[in-house]
C-alpha cells in the first residue's frame, strides 16, 4: 500500500540518478522518513545500529516467504544460526579457497588482452554465479538456468510484481528439490559438498525438512549472487577511477581485505535491509507504532559524517566494528567470511594479472536501480599484464 503523503519516493528518477547524493541528504535532512510503499527509512549509522541491537523490539520476520534464518528471532532464529554457522568457519573458508582461485584465474585469463569490455554481464555476473555454484556444488549446467533465473528475480523485485516474484521463488525450489532427490538417490556416492552437507545435518537434533533446505539456500544464493556481482562492479569502478590506489593495491595486496570493506563502505553494494516494530518506538523524534514497517538504510549509515567524518575519504585505518557492510548483532550475515574470501580472490585475480583498468571517457557506467545497488553496465579498458603476478 503507498503512502501519498511521504516523505521521499526511493524509486523516483531524483534518487535514481544519484543514490548515495540522495541518502547523505535525507541523513541530514530526514533521517527518519517515510516512503510511498509502506516503509519508514532509517539513515543514520546510530538509529541502524539502535535496531541492529535491539532484535526484541525490532523483528526480522519481515517476509511472505519462509526465510531461515534470516526471517526468524530467537528462540527459532537461535538454532538455526547455530546450525549454518559451521558452514562459514574458518578450515571451510581454508578448504575452498583454492576452487575460489581457481574460478577466478580461469575468469580473468578469459578477459581479452587489451580490450573495452562489459564487466558486469562479461565478468561480475559470471563469477558471482559460478564461484557460487563451486561452493555448493551445484553442477555446471545448472549455470545457465540460474542466470536466467536472477534475471526473472531482479526484474520481478524491480516491478514489485507479487505474482511474478511467487513463481520465481517455486523456480528456484524446484532447481534445489531436483539437486536433493539427485542426492538422495546417490546415497554414500552423493557428493560431499555443502548441499549435500545440508541433507544430512543433524544439528536440530533431526534431519532438515526440504522446505528448510530450500529457505536457507534461497537466502545464500539471492544475496550471493547479486551483492558479489555489484561489490566486484563498485570496487573495480573505484579502483579504475583512483589509478595511484589501484597500483599501490597490486603491489601491496595485504592491504587489499581493508581496502576492500572501506570501498563498499563508500559505495554500498546492499542497499536495505528491513524490520518491523514490535512495539511503539520513538527513533529521531518520530513516533512509530508497533507494526511499523522499517528499511534499514545500509547505504546511508555507512556514510554517516557523524561516525566516519567525510564519508567519501578513503582510509585503510577505520574502526572494522563501525563498518556495517555485514551488519551487526545476532542477525550479522553469517556469510561474511565466504564473502570476503571471493571478494579478496577474485581482487588479487584482477589486480596481479593486469597493469591497467580504466573508465572509458566515451560510454558511461549504468547504474543500478533501488533496491539494486553497484552498476548495471560497466564499460571499462582492461590491459593485461605481460607477466601476471601469482597468488595463493
Amino acid at each position: 500500500m503507498e503512502n501519498k503523503s511521504a516523505d521521499w519516493d526511493p524509486r523516483s528518477e531524483a534518487v535514481l540518478k544519484d543514490q548515495l547524493a540522495t541518502y547523505d541528504d535525507m541523513r541530514r535532512r530526514c533521517p527518519v522518513a517515510t516512503s510511498r510503499y509502506g516503509y519508514t527509512s532509517l539513515f543514520r549509522h546510530a538509529d541502524v545500529m539502535h535496531v541492529l541491537m535491539d532484535h526484541e523490539t525490532y523483528s526480522n520476520a519481515v517476509s511472505r516467504f519462509p526465510s531461515v534464518p534470516n526471517g526468524m528471532d530467537p528462540p527459532e532464529h537461535t538454532a538455526y544460526r547455530r546450525l549454518i554457522e559451521p558452514y562459514f568457519e574458518p578450515q571451510q573458508m581454508e578448504a575452498f579457497a583454492p576452487v575460489c582461485r581457481e574460478v577466478a584465474v580461469r575468469l580473468v585469463q578469459a578477459l581479452p588482452e587489451q580490450a573495452d569490455v562489459e564487466l558486469m554481464a562479461d565478468f561480475a555476473q559470471i563469477f558471482a554465479l559460478q564461484i557460487q555454484c563451486a561452493w555448493l556444488g551445484w553442477p555446471v549446467e545448472l549455470h545457465e538456468p540460474l542466470r536466467l533465473w536472477t534475471l526473472k528475480n531482479q526484474a520481478a523485485t524491480l516491478a514489485r510484481d507479487e505474482a511474478a516474484m511467487s513463481a520465481v521463488a517455486l523456480e528456484f525450489d524446484g532447481y534445489i528439490k531436483d539437486l536433493l532427490t539427485a542426492r538422495r538417490n546417490a546415497g554414500s556416492a552423493a557428493p560431499d559438498d555443502v548441499t549435500t552437507r545440508l541433507l544430512r545435518d543433524q544439528a536440530l537434533g533431526r534431519p532438515l525438512t526440504d522446505d528448510e533446505i530450500v529457505s536457507i539456500l534461497r537466502n545464500w544464493t539471492v544475496g550471493e549472487l547479486g551483492t558479489i556481482a555489484a561489490s566486484i562492479g563498485i570496487l573495480v569502478h573505484y579502483l579504475a577511477g583512483h589509478a595511484a590506489l589501484q597500483q599501490q593495491l597490486r603491489e601491496q595486496p595485504a592491504l587489499l581485505p581493508a581496502a576492500i570493506d572501506e570501498i563498499l563502505r563508500i559505495h554500498a553494494p546492499l542497499v536495505m535491509n528491513r524490520r518491523v516494530t514490535t512495539r511503539e518506538v520513538t527513533l529521531g523524534e518520530r513516533t512509530l507504532a508497533a507494526g511499523t514497517r522499517l528499511a534499514l538504510i545500509w547505504a546511508s549509515a555507512n556514510r554517516d559524517e557523524a561516525v566516519f567524518g567525510d564519508p567519501d575519504e578513503f582510509r585503510l585505518d577505520r574502526e572494522p566494528q563501525l563498518n556495517l557492510l555485514y551488519g551487526a548483532g545476532i542477525h550479522v550475515c553469517p556469510g561474511a567470511p565466504l564473502a570476503r574470501l571471493e571478494l579478496r580472490v577474485v581482487m588479487e585475480e584482477l589486480l596481479g594479472r593486469t597493469r591497467r583498468m580504466a573508465l572509458l571517457a566515451d560510454q558511461q557506467p549504468v547504474k543500478a536501480f533501488f533496491p539494486a545497488s553497484g552498476f548495471s553496465s560497466l564499460p571499462l579498458h582492461i590491459e593485461k599484464a605481460e607477466n601476471a603476478t601469482p597468488h595463493g
